[in-house]
């Protein structure tokens, strides 16, 4: 009997090893390396085109229904974009593995983006306690935006300072192909979008603004600078599956999506031949000649959705240019451009950060966007008498030009940018608007932070917003 026993004790033992030989798959990664990490993260960052930005912005309408960004009548977002700060996290912890430094340092400028993009969205948000679950926080305070600008600007500098002494190679990078001279450009760059974001918070000592968009305008050879439109932090599409531009074969962008009425206007006015590559002649002048301004027309954002349908359905409308569901691959997505940079420029000349030529910006930043839409034939526009700026203050035309540039593009850029200076000007006199004629300032934290997170969000609630967590609040960046 005790042999029995011991010879059924022994298949047991091989039994349990054979298990857990099985769980241990060897075909399946326990690692990965940052290259592959990189990838993925430069594919979440880059890839900014966004029909919902459009239609808050002014620049597209929807007539299939009450599309809550055209009128106004969000709620709340979500805190996903932490899960692509866990992909950062992740590929510093393997680029430390590996003993490389080049991954590291990029994290510090996608730790950055991805940071600024939440912390715009809603006010303060989790920092400095953030995306550590693995040692036991869940339920992570909320920082301040005053603190979370200051953070994330002096990473953004240690970034660009680090990769000029960093001589490794750059595996995994499909924006710039490996070249970290192009991605310093792109580091300072944004820090100059960053900087200009806070043109309301000039007072605010902690963060020194203008000193701050001083030294990197000023000193181009250790902060340098976007220099032309190749150098622009964009995400080109191939016709492969899962790499296409994102709209290629959208529907819904092929028969509900009209131009905005009010962007329509300002490319007449302007003659601006960036009409022709953005729209499509509405059907009631489709014999008409191409670059006959009066063959387009577009539906008010702030219009009743009733009024919009029976004026697209009359044929007073034009739709979007067919290549933006047609063509594969289209354009780039921008993540920042050129254009974006000359504009900045010449903000921050026209409000007297740098002693700089403001129209010079002004105008290059024009003929770069001209060029990226396939028009290189700027002159007549750039001295048309429409396009002249009033004089060196003039930051309207300035943003005007900017809004324009950024058409379908650069994800929520235009949309923050008038929500920082009210230009352009928004139309909300129609009516659709939902918001009691307002323009939203913000979005509401997400429910599950209030089940989840419920002290912590209170607590940065109690602290922005006396009126409480809604979409018309001002955060400390607008205040």
């Amino acid at each position: 009997m005790k042999k029995y026993i011991r010879i059924l004790s022994l298949m047991l033992l091989a039994g349990c090893a054979q298990v857990e030989d099985l769980q241990d798959d060897p075909n399946r990664a326990t690692q990965v390396s940052p290259d592959l990490l990189l990838t993925t993260i430069e594919q979440a960052a880059f890839n900014k085109v966004s029909t919902s930005a459009a239609l808050a912005s002014r620049q597209l309408t929807f007539t299939d229904g009450t599309n809550e960004y055209q009128y106004y009548n969000w709620q709340r977002a979500d805190f996903d974009q932490f899960d692509d700060l866990k992909q950062v996290q992740k590929m510093v912890e393997e680029a430390r593995n590996a003993d490389s430094q080049v991954y590291q340092i990029l994290a510090k400028f996608f730790n950055a983006y991805f940071t600024v993009e939440l912390t715009r969205v809603f006010g303060d948000i989790p920092f400095t306690e953030a995306v550590q679950a693995e040692t036991g926080v869940y339920m992570p305070t909320y920082d301040t935006q005053e603190l979370i600008y200051k953070s994330v600007l002096d990473s953004l500098r240690t970034a660009s300072l680090e990769l000029a002494q960093n001589e490794e190679s750059i595996r995994g990078d499909i924006i710039y192909n490996g070249d970290t001279g192009k991605w310093q450009k792109l580091i300072n760059s944004y820090s100059l979008r960053v900087l200009m974001s806070l043109s309301n918070k000039t007072g605010s000592g902690s963060i020194a603004i203008i000193d701050r968009f001083r030294e990197i305008v000023n000193k181009p050879n250790q902060f340098p600078i976007f220099e032309s439109n190749e150098d622009s932090g964009k995400l080109t599409y191939v016709d492969i599956q899962n790499n296409r531009y994102p709209l290629f074969n959208n529907n819904n962008l092929q028969t509900a999506y009209y131009l905005e009425q009010t962007f329509i206007e300002r490319l007449q006015n302007l003659e601006d031949p960036r009409l022709f590559s953005f729209a499509d002649k509405k059907p009631n002048a489709s014999t008409a000649a191409q670059n006959d301004f009066s063959a387009y027309g577009g539906l008010y954002g702030s219009a009743s959705l009733s009024d919009n349908a029976a004026k697209a359905v009359s044929g007073e409308a034009s739709r979007i240019k067919p290549r933006y569901y047609n063509d594969p691959v289209n354009e780039p997505s921008l993540l920042m451009g050129y254009p974006e940079l000359q504009f900045t420029l010449a903000e921050a000349a026209a409000r007297g950060w740098i002693d700089t030529d403001t129209d010079s910006h002004y105008k290059l930043g024009i003929e770069a966007s001209m060029n990226f839409y396939g028009i290189s034939d700027t002159e007549s526009y750039l001295t048309s008498e429409s396009v002249q700026l009033e004089d060196a203050s003039d930051i309207a035309s300035i943003l005007t030009q900017k809004h324009i540039a950024l058409f379908l593009n650069t994800g929520w850029q235009s949309f923050y940018d008038q929500r920082r200076t009210g230009i352009p000007e928004f139309n909300v006199d129609g009516g659709g608007i939902l918001n009691n004629g307002k323009i939203p300032k913000r979005f509401m934290y997400p429910q599950s932070e209030s089940i989840n997170n419920t002290e912590n969000l209170n607590t940065a609630i109690t602290r922005q917003f006396p009126e409480g967590d809604t979409i018309n609040a001002l955060m400390w960046l607008l205040d």
